[in-house]
């Protein structure tokens, strides 16, 4: 008994940090290039939204995921626009994409779905490895899941070896580090970031389709509830790796599944407590990383070309 609930937490904790992975993998690609991404909430909120409106029209699940990849590219492309073009303030560029992305989606969820009902949407069913799957604990763990979890697998070790290994990542990292440097030697800093930013709203949509297709099959207004922000956090705690900062994601979607078994075994906590749990356990990572965590050089500085700054 005892073994059924801890392998039911474990399951439970992989699949809470799999839409905070994908938006934290998305906010990397971002940051490295020196592109702050405070809209991860409503990039998470658009691929939750765009996936349930294609879904729900077509029946189509795959067809929703590639909605929700279009929608979040899109929703990349403006913050690209807003801050490597119109050298609008970063921060401020997310927050009015986050604030648009809840009241637009809000709107059009009602007129959707019908006054704003939830509609029961087709999911995204596990895919399970035969033999694999009857392994003793990672087998339930990691064979029987649905493809977008093997995808952000695969997407965490490819991120590694793409940032460490190859031009590409060299390339990404020297933008974000010292983008006067990348110009000199001929890279298109204002290229990059647009590619970096527009890759970051794709990986975070996947985690918004994610929430609507696999978590609860429904689209609810504000259902990315914060965890925008979250991978933020965990972007910071595992110090722009791809590796840490996943593990953060793990930590965090642990703390999540631990605060709704709190309240299914009816424990006298307000239950307030409970819900704000996996938001002060961010809260304390970051301020136990206080001057520990270094980011990007250039994250949140707009590159002006010295030809444009010196006139």
């Amino acid at each position: 008994m005892t073994n059924d609930f801890f392998l039911d937490y474990l399951v439970a904790s992989l699949r809470l940090a799999v839409p905070l992975a994908y938006a934290t993998l998305g906010g990397l690609y971002s940051e490295r290039s020196g592109v702050l991404n405070i809209a991860l909430e409503g990039m998470l909120l658009t691929g939750a939204f765009s996936s349930s409106v294609a879904t729900f029209s077509t029946g189509n699940v795959w067809i929703g995921v590639f909605a929700a990849l279009i929608a979040g590219g899109f929703v990349g492309l403006i913050h690209a626009f807003l801050c490597v073009s119109l050298y609008v303030n970063q921060l401020v560029s997310g927050l009015a994409i986050n604030l648009v992305a809840a009241g637009l989606t809000s709107f059009l969820a009602r007129l959707v779905f019908h006054g704003g009902s939830t509609q029961r949407l087709p999911g995204i069913e596990p895919l399970i490895i035969p033999s694999l799957a009857n392994l003793p604990l990672i087998g339930s763990l990691l064979f029987q899941q649905d493809i977008l979890v093997y995808l952000l697998l695969i997407l965490i070790i490819f991120t590694t070896y793409l940032l460490f290994k190859t031009s590409f990542g060299l390339t990404l990292r020297a933008v974000g580090e010292y983008p006067k440097a990348a110009d000199t030697a001929g890279v298109s800093v204002q290229r990059v970031r647009y590619l970096a930013v527009v890759i970051s709203g794709c990986l975070a949509s996947l985690g918004g389709a994610y929430l609507s297709l696999v978590q609860v099959r429904y689209f609810a207004e504000g259902m990315s509830a914060g965890k925008g922000f979250i991978a933020i956090a965990a972007l910071i705690f595992g110090k722009w790796h791809p590796l840490g900062s996943a593990l953060a994601c793990l930590l965090f979607g642990a703390t999540e599944a631990l605060q709704l078994r709190i309240q299914a075994l009816g424990a006298n906590i307000p239950y307030q407590f409970l819900v704000m749990l996996p938001y002060a356990i961010a809260l304390l990572a970051l301020l136990g990383l206080a001057g520990k965590s270094t980011s990007p050089s250039a994250l949140g500085l707009p590159y002006f070309r010295e030809n444009r700054a010196s006139k």
